[in-house]
């Protein structure tokens, strides 16, 4: 037993040796991806595709509980439609694939892929948008886009990735800023409530925004390796989208006016997120909220009477209520304890003759290896309490992590001392200026991650130039 898990978990790079190449092996071994034909582009598997549904439904609920319906946009924007709001598509521009032939046909205009569909949601509002009655619209749509990017990584960066992205119109610039930080709230809910990451809220400089944007907010997360990763963001577009694509409407008092819009996205990335907060050298380590197998069933000695009927008891008796598997494939109890670990799956029970006798089973957690002797009468609420203490263990660890590497630069000396040497984040004094945030990051590469909603009053200095400092920032290197 031993012998074949060491073999297994050999496969994988430790962490600490080379983060990146742990990180490919995961999402290689956990058969989450696979790579396609397509440069920048994968396959997501259908174990990998499970984390993303239960993602889905999880964020969807919420969208509908707060208003939100589904539509469907086409994957195709016109040139002319793209090239409407100035700052939205020079923004854009360096990562647009573009379609020239139909057939063998040159098109008279070429057809951009869509990066994002904030033109084609505002070309329909125009069409569909006429009266204060018809506001506001809260619309979201599940797809996947297209970026052109150079450099790649499964889930964190590619060239076709899924996502969801809401799109909405109001009447005032108040709504429009209400939906902003309400979608927002939602999204760190989900993190921290669903997949058991802490995240800290704030402002995006104006130099790091949604390009159309008047404001940026997002939800950061900090990585095994001390890096960032932007895990959601929220936009305020005020009517600056409104004004190019003439959407207006006719308010109570018979003028018209222009609509506010938002949009908010979370991406596939949060499956990369789970890997890099959550993983360890053993392979994946899942929420239970996303994991596709919350517990799984190993029979020991599963060749002797009565075994593998009771592990098909169990699986009944559980499955109404939890996502259960039974492996009762000839392989052996070793392996399939590495296999499922690598897998990330939160609960392993074990069951075999000398437990069926007294009653009572073996329930592994995956977070922290600790094994517990559960009695079968009482095994869905044991079940239940242990899959919530997997998540708060979870949510627990990768708090303190972040928190004790979160650290404070009064001085640019300290500051670059810190992002050269110490993993984590940084948090700073700014004065506003984008010169001294451009060459912050082309001193260390740490770019601003946030102005978070929680300010503190480090120093009354900006930590670059030493003038006014205007802001308390979120430094770091980032994915």
């Amino acid at each position: 037993m031993a012998d074949n898990k060491g073999k297994m978990v050999e496969a994988i790079t430790s962490m600490d040796e080379n983060f990146a190449q742990w990180y490919t092996d995961v999402v290689l071994r956990a058969e989450l991806i696979d790579y396609s034909s397509t440069r920048g582009c994968t396959i997501l598997r259908p174990y990998g595709y499970a984390i993303w549904e239960n993602i889905q439904k999880g964020l969807d609920a919420e969208f509908k509980r707060t208003g939100h319906e589904n539509v469907a946009m086409p994957m195709f924007i016109p040139e002319s439609l793209l090239q409407k709001e100035k700052d939205h598509v020079e923004g854009f521009a360096p990562e647009v694939a573009w379609v020239t032939h139909g057939g063998t046909e040159q098109l008279t205009e070429r057809l951009c892929v869509r990066p994002t569909s904030e033109t084609l949601f505002c070309d329909h509002y125009a069409h569909i948008i006429q009266s204060y009655r018809d506001l506001p619209k809260k619309y979201n749509q599940w797809c996947s886009v297209v970026r052109w990017e150079k450099t790649t990584r499964p889930f964190l960066r590619s060239v076709e990735f899924w996502w969801q992205e809401g799109h909405t119109a109001h009447a005032t610039a108040e709504e429009a800023q209400a939906e902003t930080l309400q979608m927002l709230d939602v999204y760190a809910d989900f993190f921290e409530k669903k997949l058991a990451i802490p995240v800290i809220k704030g402002r995006k400089t104006d130099k790091e925004k949604f390009a159309g944007a008047i404001a940026t907010y997002t939800i950061e997360a900090m990585m095994h390796d001390g890096k960032a990763l932007q895990s959601g963001t929220s936009h305020n577009f005020g009517d600056g989208f409104a004004k190019a694509f003439n959407i207006q409407y006719t308010d109570k008092e018979n003028k018209l006016q222009y609509v506010h819009q938002t949009s908010w996205g979370v991406s596939t990335r949060s499956i990369g997120a789970i890997i890099m907060v959550h993983g360890d050298d053993n392979g994946l380590v899942l929420p239970p909220f996303v994991a596709p197998i919350q517990v799984v069933i190993v029979p020991i000695a599963q060749h002797k009477p009565g075994v593998l009927d009771k592990a098909a008891e169990l699986k009944s008796k559980l499955e109404g209520k939890f996502r259960v598997k039974v492996d009762d494939s000839d392989k052996m109890p070793g392996w399939k304890f590495a296999e499922y670990e690598m897998k990330g799956v939160p609960l392993r029970l074990e069951i075999g003759p000398r437990d069926i006798e007294n009653n009572q089973c073996i329930i592994a957690r995956r977070d922290n290896g600790e094994k517990i002797t559960v009695s079968l009468d009482n095994l869905e609420e044991e079940v239940e309490k242990l899959l919530q203490a997997v998540h708060d263990g979870l949510y627990r660890k990768a708090l303190e992590s972040r928190d004790s590497r979160i650290y404070k630069a009064t001085n640019y000396d300290e500051f670059k001392d810190i992002v050269a040497n110490k993993p984590g984040l940084v948090k700073a004094m700014w004065c506003g200026d984008v010169e001294c945030e451009m060459k912050i990051k082309e001193d260390t590469t740490a770019t601003s991650r946030c102005m978070p909603y929680e300010q503190e009053q480090i120093s009354d200095k900006c930590v670059c130039c030493g003038k006014e400092a205007k802001h308390m920032v979120i430094w770091g290197k980032a994915y």
